[in-house]
């Protein structure tokens, strides 16, 4: 787990890595008041718990950047402590009770009993303290796919956009030509200087993925 709250200026994000596909889990406060949206949880429920009791959040929301099963887990889990409105993208909702997914990797059925509160779309904001997350839909890795922009912090890149890498598309409803125009017209043309903070791997800022991600370049 990382926590970069040690400038109380700024707004708390801790990540929790998760579940065999070392999933990022993180978990986004204001410093003031504490509320915080709980973004991804997808396995090791008692981890992400016991994570927001030290650290002594207020959760607001539950929010899903993508329906597969590795951010998705923990859902249930996490809801009984702490049953706050759920939110997907509508064109991700099947995978919650996606029997295919269930039996090739033998979890449990459905993957989340939960139904979404909130089924986002492109422009939706979310506020909780003094913080606002935008809803940007950035399909590609998965139809319903999208990115959440907290100005001028960070961006929460689900499995779009990584450090040098981007989301595959080789999985049901994945198309590359879809995620190279979604990274280029919705996260390239964000400020340089924000944070991504990806569902994998490590963090990185737009500036260093605009020069530096072979995958995709600025131009074609």
């Amino acid at each position: 787990m990382s926590d970069t709250s040690a400038n109380q200026a700024q707004p708390i994000v801790a990540c929790v890595t998760v579940g065999m596909l070392e999933e990022n889990c993180y978990l986004y406060a204001c410093p003031q008041t504490r509320e915080a949206v709980i973004i991804d949880p997808g396995d090791e429920a008692q981890r992400i718990l016991d994570t927001i009791q030290e650290l002594q959040l207020i959760p607001k929301y539950i929010l899903n950047t993508h329906g597969h099963f590795d951010h998705t887990g923990a859902i249930d889990e996490v809801s009984a402590a702490y049953p706050v409105p759920l939110a997907i993208h509508a064109a991700d909702v099947y995978m919650y009770t996606d029997a295919r997914t269930s039996a090739r990797y033998n979890l449990k059925t459905p993957l989340v009993e939960r139904k979404p509160d909130i089924l986002l779309k492109e422009g939706d904001h979310l506020t909780f303290g003094t913080l606002t997350l935008e809803v940007v839909e950035t399909p590609g890795h998965s139809p319903g796919g999208i990115c959440l922009i907290s100005q001028p912090y960070c961006v929460f890149s689900g499995d779009t956009l990584f450090y040098r890498s981007i989301g595959r598309t080789d999985l049901e409803g994945g198309s590359y030509e879809q995620l190279v125009q979604s990274i280029r017209s919705k996260l390239y043309t964000l400020a340089d200087d924000l944070f991504v903070f990806p569902g994998h791997g490590e963090p990185t800022t737009i500036e260093e993925e605009k020069h530096e991600n072979p995958f995709v370049t600025l131009e074609e």
